[in-house]
């Protein structure tokens, strides 16, 4: 295991304290995939009443899919920054994790194609055809309270639906305009932050190769920070937009991602010191 001193200190007590924080971030995250899909089965339950194509389980349950493959590339990232040993990354263990990693890229560019397809479809759109929704009461319609976020229409809601109104083309879905339009600027936050999380993790897997290589040098560190920075900024602003106008599991799964990458980037720092170390002592 790579000794994380230099970022901690020595106390024994600081690293298992700062070990227990890590992996108990790492576990909710895992939690989080259970509850994405708890939250696409009911969001499933108002659009692809009729079933779906298999091309669509992407749109379907994009959220569930884009957090269990980032858990995965979380935890391989854990493991090569921080639990094995640089000689032990290797032959068929440093292929079977590249490999791994490989089809987790995939998985997540997938995802965002679906949350391209959902921001997508809350475009098309139709002028709702009679002039109140509640006319529509006898129809199995459905409402729209939020992104992802459905209830039958009823004697209730109904009248909650302005004047402005629309049905989102293919699905027996009505949404209000104001109720739309906060649920395409959520939509469009979702496929921002999906792109910005894409390069963050592309600037890491560089670092991470150069590592190997030995050829992460301060002057590369410099510029991958500053790159960073931009980024991380991007991201802080998504889950802060996400605290104000999203779901709460929005909000806290993204505020647990911002704190497990930012674990992961303590590792880099400390692997980079490790290895710059023996080579300060010769000089």
């Amino acid at each position: 295991m790579k000794d994380s001193d230099g970022v901690l200190g020595t106390s024994q007590t600081s690293f298992r304290a700062f070990t227990a924080v890590k992996y108990l971030v790492y576990a909710l995250l895992s939690l989080n995939v259970w509850l994405f899909l708890q939250e696409e089965l009911g969001a499933l339950e108002h659009t692809f009443v009729d079933g779906f194509e298999l091309g669509q389980i992407i749109q379907v349950f994009s959220a569930t899919i884009d957090t269990a493959a980032w858990v995965i590339l979380l935890l391989l990232f854990e493991l090569e920054t921080s639990v094995l040993d640089d000689n032990r990354i290797r032959g068929p263990v440093k292929w079977a994790l590249h490999g791994i990693r490989g089809i987790c890229y995939v998985a997540i560019v997938y995802a965002f194609t679906g949350y391209y397809a959902e921001l997508v479809t809350l475009y098309q759109v139709e002028p709702l055809s009679v002039a109140d929704a509640c006319y529509l009461l006898n129809s199995e319609y459905s409402l729209l309270l939020d992104l992802d976020d459905y209830a039958p229409l009823d004697a209730t809601n109904c009248a909650t639906v302005g004047v402005e109104a629309y049905r989102i083309q293919g699905f027996d879905i009505i949404a209000d305009a104001a109720v739309l339009e906060s649920a395409r600027w959520l939509a469009w936050t979702d496929v921002i932050n999906s792109a910005d999380w894409i390069l963050v993790c592309l600037v890491l897997e560089i670092e991470v190769r150069l590592q190997l290589r030995g050829k992460l040098s301060d002057q590369v560190m410099s510029v991958t920070k500053f790159i960073k920075f931009a980024l991380y900024g991007i991201l802080f602003a998504a889950a802060a937009y996400w605290g104000v106008e999203g779901s709460f599991l929005d909000f806290w799964d993204a505020a647990l991602w911002l704190f497990a990458f930012i674990f992961i980037e303590l590792n880099v720092f400390e692997w980079q010191a490790e290895t710059n170390q023996p080579a300060a002592e010769a000089a």
